[in-house]
């Protein structure tokens, strides 16, 4: 009978994946500092530096990152952002950064290309989808709820959703800050929290047709240029 992953696998496996998760960061933080290396006044590098801190990486790793922003490897990145189809339709924005945009293309066609997907225009899927500020709370009772509700209207969020114990509070990306901050100094810490494409509406996927679109994230995700996948799939695991 066979064995399962070793620790050592499983350890090498999370190393690596911990890994690749603390370089997409790196390339933010750096991004981010291009426009100002105070963090008290670049709301985007605040961002990143709170998303490095959540999972922990080091604090002497996110003083490198900042540093790189005024060295010539961070003038030869760039931002990009592609919009296409998974299987079944499923509209994808997948946001990039890259020092080879020839590269990054042909990687992402490619994996949207070997899941029935195709890559569009510039235009083609963002309609289907609003930039937003979202926060996502653990609310277990009505208690939880009512007080996650009352600070985010207050602080300047547009609306807050509940279900399945947690409440999603929405709010334009200008008042993301605000919001966040009202929340935390009311001891309220989100599961997550983040500025996102938030489909209007999600298509429902289940089967082979879900399993196709899950490797396909899990690709794209793999990919070192990509930063960001959002789609409008309704997954039954989610």
């Amino acid at each position: 009978m066979g064995r399962g992953p070793s620790i050592e696998g499983r350890k090498n496996a999370e190393d690596a994946r911990r890994g690749k998760i603390f370089t997409k960061l790196i390339r933010e933080i750096t991004i981010a500092a291009r426009a100002g290396a105070d963090p008290a006044s670049n709301a985007r590098l605040r961002a990143g530096i709170d998303k490095a801190k959540a999972v922990s990486m080091p604090n002497d790793t996110i003083e490198r990152a900042l540093k790189r922003a005024s060295g010539a490897d961070a003038a030869a990145m760039h931002e990009l952002r592609y919009e296409g189809y998974g299987p079944a339709g499923v509209a994808l924005i997948i946001d990039c950064m890259t020092d080879n945009q020839q590269r990054t293309v042909a990687d992402v066609r490619s994996a949207l290309t070997k899941h029935g997907g195709n890559l569009g225009t510039s235009g083609s899927v963002a309609f289907q989808f609003k930039h937003l500020g979202e926060l996502v709370f653990a609310t277990p009772d009505a208690t939880s709820e009512e007080k996650v509700l009352e600070i985010a209207l207050d602080a300047g969020a547009d609306d807050v959703q509940a279900e399945n114990a947690q409440s999603t509070v929405l709010c334009a990306p200008e008042n993301y800050e605000a919001v966040k901050k009202a929340l935390l100094a009311a001891k309220l810490e989100p599961v997550r929290a983040d500025i996102v494409w938030r489909p209007e509406n999600r298509v429902a996927v289940s089967g082979e047709t879900e399993e196709t679109l899950l490797d396909l994230l899990d690709k794209l995700d793999e990919l070192d240029d990509v930063q960001e996948v959002y789609h409008n799939a309704a997954l039954t695991d989610a």
